[in-house]
C-alpha cells in the first residue's frame, strides 16, 4: 500500500520541480536580485533617492526615527499586572523594605531607616536633574 504511493510521488517530483523553477516576472525587468541594501536618514526637506535594479533604497526622516507609532511609544509606566515577575518581586522587596524599617530604607520605622534619607534625597536631585537636562534636549 505505502510503496505504490511513494513510486507515484517520486515519479511526479520532477515535475514538480520543473514548475517552480520556470521563470518568474520581476517587476523591475531584471530577473537579478539588488545587490545593495542602502538605508537612508533624510532631513527636513530632503527627498528620498530613487532606487534602481542593484540597488534598494529605504529612507526614514529624523522627525521619526523609529518604526513604533508616536501615539504608542513612552505611554508611561506599565501596570503591575503586565510586568515580568522579576520586576514585581523587585517592587514588593523595596516595598517590605521601607515598611520594615531596613537600612537605606528611610524610614521612621525601625534601627536602621534613618540611614538612607540621604541616599533618598540624593536620588531625587539626580531624578530632577535628569528630568530638567531632558526637557532642555527637547526644546529646539
Amino acid at each position: 500500500m505505502f510503496r505504490p504511493l511513494m513510486i507515484a510521488a517520486l515519479i511526479a517530483l520532477p515535475a514538480v520541480a520543473g514548475a517552480q523553477s520556470a521563470p518568474v516576472a520581476d517587476t523591475a525587468g531584471s530577473g537579478t536580485p539588488p545587490q545593495r541594501v542602502r538605508a537612508v536618514t533624510l532631513g527636513v526637506g530632503q527627498k528620498c533617492p530613487q532606487s534602481s535594479d542593484t540597488e534598494i533604497v529605504i529612507c526614514s526622516t529624523l522627525e521619526q526615527p523609529y518604526r513604533i507609532p508616536k501615539q504608542f511609544r513612552d505611554s508611561g509606566p506599565i501596570p503591575a499586572k503586565n510586568q515580568a515577575w522579576g520586576n514585581r518581586a523587585a517592587t514588593m522587596d523595596q516595598v517590605g523594605r521601607a515598611a520594615g524599617g531596613l537600612p537605606d530604607t528611610c524610614s521612621p520605622v525601625g534601627t536602621g531607616g534613618q540611614s538612607g534619607c540621604a541616599l533618598a534625597t540624593n536620588r531625587q536631585w539626580a531624578a530632577e536633574r535628569r528630568a530638567k537636562q531632558d526637557a532642555d534636549a527637547s526644546v529646539p
